[in-house]
């Protein structure tokens, strides 16, 4: 499967080279098709949203995309709630080729995605595609609590990718990792990875790997399930208090129910 973005400035030499105009998108998905040596792209993805061209013209411009065949689907991704329910009712009120997949950060220690945008995708029928599922490294299993991570680490190199994490939150994660991974006889980054592909919504996760035996070891995260004692554990290790207004919607629970796992 072959997927790529755009959106982001490519270099600063040229002030069109970075958006979602169609003058850009027109130059980033020949350059894109040109350096894959493909002819088409299965999934394109708008990598943000640009609140400075109208919505119409970005979608109009990726449905000629579809339409001649250089794309198959179309995604967005960092978009909020109505960055993408807007763009859906684009879509829909012209005919046009709609967003069925959001690319998203969502893990055990960045839950925020379930707060709107989780209720939005099983409404819209969009499937998730979480990106930095470990927490940028955080959550790869090479951080304890006295243990720093290595400098030749990713997160030891850049420091994780999103907000910082306030360290007992995160070692509070780690530890209930920890104990389900002895449970388990699984690796932490495995648990973490189970853990999000279970959510509500998580059609496939998107991590990196500096090896063969990474990558192969992170794709040990399939084929098992977490027990629901399990879920709960780190569910409760990793829970934060929502923000206004979704601390209020999820009080009235019962007008407003929240997404369960394998509901």
């Amino acid at each position: 499967m072959i997927s790529t973005k755009a959106t982001f400035r490519m270099d600063d030499t040229d002030p069109n080279n970075v958006g979602s105009s169609r003058f850009h998108l027109i130059r980033s998905i020949e350059g894109s098709l040109r350096r894959l040596q493909t002819d088409y792209i299965d999934i394109y993805t708008m990598h943000g949203f640009d609140a400075q061209t109208p919505v119409e013209e970005v979608l109009s411009t990726l449905e000629t995309f579809v339409q001649s065949g250089k794309v198959r689907y179309l995604a967005c991704s960092n978009f909020s709630g109505w960055h993408l329910m807007k763009s859906l009712a684009v879509s829909e009120r012209h005919g046009w080729s709609r967003y069925v997949g959001h690319q998203a950060y969502y893990s055990l220690i960045c839950r925020d995605y379930e707060w709107e945008l989780m209720p939005l995708a099983l409404d819209q029928n969009v499937g998730t595609l979480v990106w930095s599922p470990l927490g940028g490294g955080r959550l790869s299993g090479k951080i304890r609590r006295g243990q720093p991570a290595g400098s030749n680490t990713r997160v030891g190199q850049i420091g994780g990718e999103g907000p910082e994490v306030p360290e007992d939150r995160l070692f509070r994660v780690i530890d209930a990792l920890d104990a389900v991974s002895a449970q388990t006889g699984k690796t932490v980054a495995q648990v973490a990875l189970n853990w999000c592909l279970q959510r509500p919504t998580v059609s496939t996760l998107v991590f990196g790997a500096r090896s063969e035996a990474q990558l192969l070891s992170n794709l040990g995260a399939v084929g098992w399930n977490l027990t629901a004692e399990q879920v709960d554990m780190l569910d409760t290790a990793s829970a934060t208090p929502p923000a206004y207004p979704y601390w209020h919607q999820w009080d009235f629970e019962e007008r407003n129910p929240r997404p369960v796992p394998g509901a």
